[in-house]
């Protein structure tokens, strides 16, 4: 995949001729016989929609995804999807999805009518007790909260969209796409109706970074917000945060036990450091590799993650739907190959009390097993491993680091299983 030759994608998701010194390189290209390619994604579907899963996994895993069928897969990647359904009943539940969030688009518009009007706010409307602030309609496109605002559950949500506006207006500012100021609009208002379907979460900072490619691949907002959603099942957990501590720590906590388990002298430095708790990593697990990679091998590297980690079982754990796939896969090779590799071994091992052991923990332990000589022998402290890390965008092989990852889950269960 990394090797010259294959098709450049770079014209898919151009970059401003003013940032492109700015942005990591892109190494990732579509390669005949190993990218999943839109006709190898459509012989996929029988006559009348059904999705060989098995099929598309495997090449999937082999060579990414070709970005003119991205979002499709996507779809079915995140859980929005049964690959068992038929054409009509994805038709019918997608009206019944684009409908439900007109719905609560216009819950949101009746609150605050920035929300859908091709603009957005970046300055605070309500202060922390709920009083309007009126010299905010000049950056906030005029509109100001009239009257003070005293549900609890709406003075939290308006007190975030702000923070989403300030966060959209520096999110992937280097692609062309976002040089139009209605597709950072719909990012605001995606974010927005997120939020305030999230409160017990909210906004935090980085869900920005998840959200973008989300609104780049579908035309419509709807679709981008429902793929967004259900990406955000597995990663919200990172995002929950306390006054004490985030939720991305449980995380760190694994990755520290993964270390200590596959290479304890480089832990043991890391701790002599201070660096025990790996706090150095947090971005890379909370925005997933995002500023490690160019956009396009970052989405190359999700959709090899979410690949790997499939479960054919997720349409009906998210709809909480009876499961169709109630036999048990350990005991049914055909029904394992559904399973993406890295899932497989929790599902043969019985395992299913995994939700922090993600495979992006174990990308950040490959990440730092190919710079282990250089922490060992040039760090000095934690500014030290900083730089170090940060010295990888661009320069990390997306395909590579995700076997590796495999590798390391293999190295690590088998030595816990000992202890």
């Amino acid at each position: 995949m990394w090797k010259s030759g294959g098709e450049d994608l770079q014209g898919f998701y151009p970059v401003r001729p003013e940032c492109q010194s700015d942005v990591p390189r892109t190494r990732f290209k579509s390669r005949a016989g190993k990218t999943l390619s839109a006709r190898r994604w459509h012989a996929a579907f029988t006559e009348d929609g059904h999705l060989d899963m098995e099929k598309v996994l495997r090449r999937i895993q082999r060579g990414g995804i070709h970005p003119s069928i991205k979002g499709a897969v996507w779809e079915f990647l995140s859980g929005c999807y049964d690959p068992d359904s038929t054409f009509d009943e994805r038709t019918k539940l997608r009206d019944l999805r684009r409908e439900q969030y007109g719905s609560w688009k216009e819950e949101c518009k009746n609150m605050v009518p920035v929300v859908g009007s091709g603009k957005y706010i970046t300055m605070a409307v309500v202060s922390e007790n709920g009083q309007p602030i009126e010299d905010s309609s000049v950056e906030n496109q005029g509109w100001i909260v009239k009257t003070a605002v005293t549900d609890d559950r709406t003075l939290q949500w308006m007190l975030s969209l702000h923070q989403i506006g300030l966060d959209v207006a520096r999110t992937d500012r280097y692609l062309s796409f976002y040089e139009n100021d209605i597709n950072q609009s719909k990012l605001w208002d995606v974010l927005a109706i997120y939020t305030w379907l999230n409160l017990d979460i909210g906004y935090v900072q980085g869900m920005n970074d998840i959200c973008s490619p989300m609104i780049i691949l579908f035309e419509d907002e709807a679709d981008a917000f429902w793929c967004f959603e259900r990406v955000m099942r597995r990663l919200r957990e990172n995002f929950r945060a306390t006054a004490t501590s985030m939720g991305v720590q449980t995380q760190l906590g694994v990755l520290s036990q993964v270390i200590k388990t596959v290479d304890p002298r480089l832990h043991q430095h890391l701790e002599d450091l201070d660096g025990g708790e790996y706090l150095f990593a947090i971005r890379m697990l909370m925005v997933l590799f995002r500023r490690e990679f160019s956009f396009l091998d970052a989405l190359y590297l999700w959709e090899l993650m979410w690949a790997m980690e499939y479960n054919p079982n997720m349409f009906a754990t998210y709809e909480e739907l009876e499961n169709r796939n109630n036999n048990n896969a350990a005991d049914d090779p055909k029904l394992l190959k559904r399973y993406g590799k890295f899932e497989r071994k929790y599902v043969n091992s019985g395992n299913n009390e995994r939700h922090s052991n993600t495979i992006a923990v174990f990308v950040v332990a490959s990440v730092l097993q190919t710079k282990n000589k250089r922490l060992l022998k040039e760090a000095k402290g934690l500014d030290d491993v900083v730089q170090i890390l940060g010295d990888i965008a661009g320069n990390l092989d997306a395909k590579k680091a995700c076997k590796e990852a495999l590798k390391i889950h293999e190295k690590f269960l088998k030595k816990a299983n000992r202890q």
